[in-house]
């Protein structure tokens, strides 16, 4: 594992419903880099479920506690699912290299989510190594993602205006 030129968020709450090798791997990587890491799920001994290790990520970014986020299930797509549900999260399940940079680079994408079925660790490093080097887009893309915001924010009081949150 290199070291590479990029500036390096400092905290990073990374959790899994699952502990595998690939999971070690990330977080081994995400260490030797310079990153520091909270752990939640499996990856800190906790019994947990994909929608528990989800929300607690997605919270702990939310909140600003940790700066961005990375989160692993099987497929990927149930903790996507759940953490797009916390407001001002922004997940995307990345299965290459060219997605993890569309995600940070127009959609300004705060948690990275990997699925333990498809990513070998190879990959995995790619897909980190170029989540980390890339930028959020300037104007035009910020565009996008307050009109994201927006809509985020129209359904939320939708929801609360009829207490069912």
């Amino acid at each position: 594992m290199k070291k590479s030129n990029r500036a390096v968020p400092a905290n990073l709450a990374v959790g899994s419903d699952e502990r595998r090798p690939l999971t070690d791997f990330v977080v081994s990587w995400l260490k030797t880099e310079g990153f520091n890491v909270e752990l939640f799920g499996a990856l800190k001994g906790e019994n947990l479920s994909w929608v528990e290790v989800g929300q607690k990520v997605a919270e702990k970014v939310a909140s600003g506690d940790c700066d961005e986020g990375i989160l692993f299930c099987w497929t990927g797509a149930g903790v996507s699912m759940i953490a797009n549900k916390v407001p001002n999260i922004r997940a995307a399940l990345c299965f290459d290299a060219a997605t993890a940079s569309g995600a940070r680079r127009w959609n300004h994408a705060n948690i990275l989510v990997m699925s333990l079925r498809l990513t070998s660790e190879p990959l995995a490093e790619e897909i980190l190594n170029t989540w980390f080097s890339t930028a959020f887009g300037e104007k035009e893309d910020a565009e996008n993602v307050a009109k994201l915001t927006r809509v985020e924010q129209k359904y939320a009081k939708k929801v609360t205006k009829k207490g069912k949150i």
